[in-house]
């Protein structure tokens, strides 16, 4: 970890975490250092997601927070994780949604972008893949963050 803020910012994140617990239907897995987290997630209430559990690996630059956190769902079979069929989810974990580009906001911190991808989740009324996934995830980039996504949907 570089930068004394990212770090700084990170430790104070992963200690509310673990002392105060992330938001309701989240459960942090894996928190070893300061660079990668592993979080998982349910979505609450009534949804078309209602008793699956979902992972989040939260990857963290030096940059961190001015820059967001590089997040993908994961997929784990021994586990029983997969990416959650929903259309601004890529089947390679991927996730389209702004507050991980251009409305990231050093203000955001871990648990925020957790109630944000539970929320997503929880308005979606049908399972269903974005149109482009099998485009994509074939001529995707390791990294989500160097992909220039467009997002144009905030109906789903």
């Amino acid at each position: 970890m570089g930068s004394r803020i990212s770090a700084k910012r990170l430790t104070k994140e992963l200690t509310e975490l673990k002392t105060n617990g992330p938001p309701t239907g989240c459960t942090l897995i894996q928190a070893d250092d300061l660079e990668c987290w592993v979080v998982s997630l349910q979505v609450l209430g009534e949804s078309v997601y209602e008793g699956e559990e979902f992972a989040l690996r939260f990857k963290f630059s030096s940059s961190y927070p001015i820059d967001s956190p590089e997040v993908t769902f994961v997929n784990c079979p021994e586990r029983g994780w997969k990416a959650p069929v929903h259309p601004h989810i890529y089947t390679n974990g991927h996730i389209c949604a702004s507050v991980l580009g251009s409305g990231w906001s050093p203000v955001l911190n871990v648990a925020s972008l957790l109630l944000t991808f539970q929320s997503m989740l929880a308005s979606c009324k049908k399972k269903e893949l974005p149109p482009d996934n099998d485009r994509y995830v074939r001529t995707a980039p390791s990294n989500p963050k160097q992909t220039r996504f467009v997002y144009h949907d905030d109906d789903v």
